[in-house]
């Protein structure tokens, strides 16, 4: 897989709807420094420095899609308490539809606090419920879940084993979505994953697939065996096996094996990464690459996910910074028109503030630079639109530009003070304007503002103009005459 393709299914996940059913749960970090030792007990004093709360279980399976541009909805049940209100506010402030949560008076949501020192877990302390949805509550989720599924591209089951997904409710998705033609990834649990008859694939790691198929898996002909024994059992037609360190191993009815090596550069923490692994999977699927380049894109997803302490997501900056390193590829600020949005909107769900601004840069020069650096100053990100070769000789005339597109695209990129670089066709930057949506709209000083392109749409939203003072003297004209004068 290459950075052009990867970007190209980031500017289709946007239109993708995904439906995660699963075990919910509130992963609470307390991270402190481990310097003493109890008087009372042999035990580490953990100083706790700082608290977060993130989504666990299905509710990170979401959150990672969401992240990667998906529109997501989460179904599952949780306890009418204080932990299940956290859980719903943070799924609002990640934009999450939560509309098929139901909350059980009678069930406890789920709560997970691991305290962490010196980048390691000390303990971590577990209060949950484990016990089958009721018959009502049951009930309630597989009528919303017939009601609704045919509105997904694609649905997600995360199996952790605390309830949620009875054999009522894993019925009712894989039948109603064999109607609807949808396919369902299910990453398992358990040693019985004949409970998953019908889904399309199943993500278990290594040890899982060992329990399932009761063979121990020890070398490669012990690892066929095994996937071969999973996949008769289930029906599948697909079965991606994670192997930690080994990196995964995909397997296709048709097609046969292949063995996708590691891309961990360093493991700090494998929680969640299962999460990120099936996110991955069915984002890729769902974009519209085949069935081993979502394997492929999973495994890289992968490889970043266990780079970072406790439950966490990937960001699509990077992934295809990531395949561009493997590739080595440099060019990783230069984006397309169709894939900035996701990458922006990613940015955005950080806090940080962007900057646009746009021109020809023909013939870059230290007026250039200055006034980059002063339009990155207003904020946290850079965008610049760059005019196409096309737009530059409509603009200013058949003899320009002097410098190809792609040649300043790459010498832009070389800024530090630009973060993405993306070439329009068009006359005008407005149709980037509106899929960056930026905070700041900067522009040289020299336009009136009345004059500048996107001022209305941008401060139709709540941003701002900033007109950015050039370096007097300082032009691409003035190099051209003077090297006329000079040499002609």
């Amino acid at each position: 897989m290459n950075r052009k393709k990867l970007e190209s299914f980031f500017a289709a996940l946007p239109e993708i709807r995904c439906l995660v059913i699963g075990d919910l749960m509130l992963d609470e970090y307390l991270w402190g420094k481990a310097e003493r030792i109890s008087p009372e007990a042999p035990v580490q004093i953990v100083d706790v420095t700082r608290e977060e709360l993130r989504l666990g279980g299905a509710g990170n399976v979401a959150n990672n899609l969401s992240e990667l541009g998906v529109q997501v909805s989460i179904c599952s049940v949780i306890g009418d308490d204080e932990n299940g209100d956290a859980l719903l506010d943070i799924f609002d402030n990640k934009r999450i539809a939560t509309d098929p949560i139901f909350r059980d008076p009678a069930r406890r949501t789920s709560r997970k606090t691991r305290v962490v020192a010196a980048h390691q877990q000390i303990i971590r302390i577990d209060r949950e419920s484990r016990a089958d949805l009721s018959s009502d509550m049951e009930r309630s989720v597989c009528a919303w879940i017939e009601t609704n599924i045919s509105k997904y591209n694609i649905v997600l089951l995360s199996d952790y084993l605390k309830g949620v997904l009875t054999s009522g409710v894993l019925s009712t998705t894989l039948n109603g979505a064999r109607k609807a033609h949808i396919p369902v990834l299910v990453d398992p649990k358990g040693s019985d994953f004949i409970r998953y008859n019908g889904a399309t694939i199943l993500t278990p790691n290594k040890k899982e697939a060992e329990a399932a198929s009761g063979i121990t898996i020890h070398d490669a002909d012990s690892l066929e065996l095994a996937a071969a024994n999973i996949m008769k059992q289930v029906g599948l037609e697909y079965l991606l096996i994670t192997r930690s360190e080994e990196g995964m191993s995909f397997f296709s009815r048709e097609a046969g094996s292949v063995h996708i090596p590691t891309v961990a550069r360093e493991v700090f923490d494998v929680s969640g990464a299962g999460d990120t692994v099936i996110a991955a999977l069915a984002a890729g699927m769902a974009a519209g690459a085949d069935m081993l380049e979502a394997a492929e894109l999973a495994n890289v997803a992968a490889g970043i996910a266990v780079n970072k302490l406790g439950t966490s997501t990937v960001t699509p900056a990077e992934l295809i910074n990531a395949v561009a390193h493997a590739a080595n590829d440099r060019n990783t600020k230069i984006s397309s028109c169709d894939a900035i949005a996701v990458l922006i909107d990613a940015e955005k769900s950080r806090g940080k503030k962007i900057v646009f601004t746009n021109g020809c840069f023909d013939l870059l020069h230290a007026g250039h630079v200055k006034y980059l650096q002063k339009a990155r100053l207003l904020g946290d990100l850079l965008v610049l639109g760059l005019n196409s070769d096309a737009s530059v000789r409509r603009l200013k005339g058949e003899k320009r530009p002097l410098i190809g597109e792609d040649e300043r695209a790459q010498i832009l990129s070389a800024l530090d003070c630009v973060d993405y670089v993306v070439i329009f066709e068009e006359d005008t930057p407005i149709k980037l304007i509106s899929a960056v949506k930026p905070d700041i709209l900067a522009k040289g000083g020299d336009y009136a503002p009345d004059a500048v392109v996107g001022k209305e749409l941008v401060e139709s939203y709540g941003g701002k103009l900033e007109l950015v003072s050039f370096v007097d003297g300082k032009s691409t004209t003035n190099i051209i005459e003077k090297v006329l004068e000079r040499y002609s």
